[in-house]
């Protein structure tokens, strides 16, 4: 699989150092509005082609998939070209700005046969599916706590009269679209989507969320996402059943350890060998491909679409818009 990146950001980066642990994944091109921003990581993955034109990126007959790395309120008009072009499609989170953005990409790639995937990684990862294993030993699901907070440097800019695009509503930025987006997708790909969302948030004066705690309620259970881009805190998910509780230690997005308790038992588990956690993603994204497994391209597709939904709920209930929003209606 020939892969064309646009973005040049930190998490390009990250991706092009994954793609060079697996087989059969290489990037061929790469793409910056500067040709300066992208030599740099050119010469450091050896890759061959920059363009500063995306249409020129787009007819490169080297290039199957175009992995979108853009500023949020980018991703559908980027993806849609790409399609448009005949590339399958891998689309950093948050997959779009909102729900008719991400249903009209679904169209169009079942309609070109293309394959189109969110690269959001901690649903692939194998201490993912062993806490999905973990779950009948917990009795009945009552209660879900995940919290992933991270003080963004970003946030210092904001503060300081700046309005980086991770913070800007003109880029559908925001810490749910941002961080908090890795609860709603664990806790969505292993329950389903929920009955009703609420999200209360702490705004800046331009609208958008620096934090704040989503509620996901099901017929059950409820599930409380916590994510902060104005705060530091200890990381991790609690699922506590009526007869035991588990710990993903870290929290839902890199599931680097989970510890089951059982009254006075405890049990730690970690399948996971690679402290890479991208490489399990890229390595679905890749299989998939290569099988032309069209059906689990599909459920991913759907899941997707469900988290969207959510995150539209959520943004509706906290008054959070984006311009992106505008144009959707």
């Amino acid at each position: 699989m020939r892969i064309a990146t646009i973005g040049t950001g930190s998490i390009v980066d990250a991706m092009l150092a994954t793609i060079e642990e697996l087989d059969r994944v290489t990037c061929t091109a790469i793409y910056s509005r500067k040709i300066e921003t992208a030599q740099v990581l050119a010469d450091k993955y050896g890759i061959q082609t920059i363009y500063t034109d995306l249409q020129l990126l787009f007819a490169d007959k080297n290039v199957d998939a175009v992995y979108i790395a853009s500023p949020n309120s980018l991703h559908f008009e980027q993806a849609v070209q790409a399609l448009e072009h005949g590339k399958h499609v891998i689309c950093e989170k948050p997959f779009t700005s909102n729900l008719v953005e991400t249903e009209s990409l679904i169209a169009l790639a079942k309609q070109k046969n293309l394959f189109l995937f969110e690269a959001i990684s901690n649903i692939h990862l194998p201490n993912y599916a062993l806490v999905q294993e973990q779950l009948p030993k917990l009795g009945n699901i009552k209660f879900i706590q995940c919290n992933y907070s991270q003080y963004s440097r970003k946030y210092d800019q904001l503060l300081a009269g700046e309005t980086p695009n991770v913070f800007n509503p003109q880029f559908s930025g925001g810490a749910i679209m941002d961080i908090n987006i890795y609860n709603i997708h664990f806790v969505m790909k292993m329950f389903g989507a929920p009955e009703s969302i609420s999200y209360t948030a702490n705004k800046h004066a331009n609208g958008i969320d620096t934090s704040g705690v989503a509620v996901l309620q099901y017929p059950d259970f409820i599930a409380e996402c916590v994510g902060c881009k104005d705060t530091n805190s200890m990381n991790f998910v609690l699922i506590q059943g009526e007869k035991g509780y588990l710990h993903v230690v870290g929290g839902a997005n890199g599931c680097r350890e989970v510890v089951v308790h059982k009254g006075e038992n405890t049990e730690v588990l970690n399948v996971q060998n690679r402290a890479n956690w991208f490489y399990y993603e890229w390595e679905t994204f890749r299989d998939v491909y290569e099988s032309g497994d069209v059906k689990r391209s599909y459920e991913l597709l759907a899941h997707s679409r469900n988290v969207m939904s959510v995150l539209m709920g959520a943004r509706e209930s906290a008054g959070i818009r984006f311009a992106a929003d505008e144009f959707a209606k």
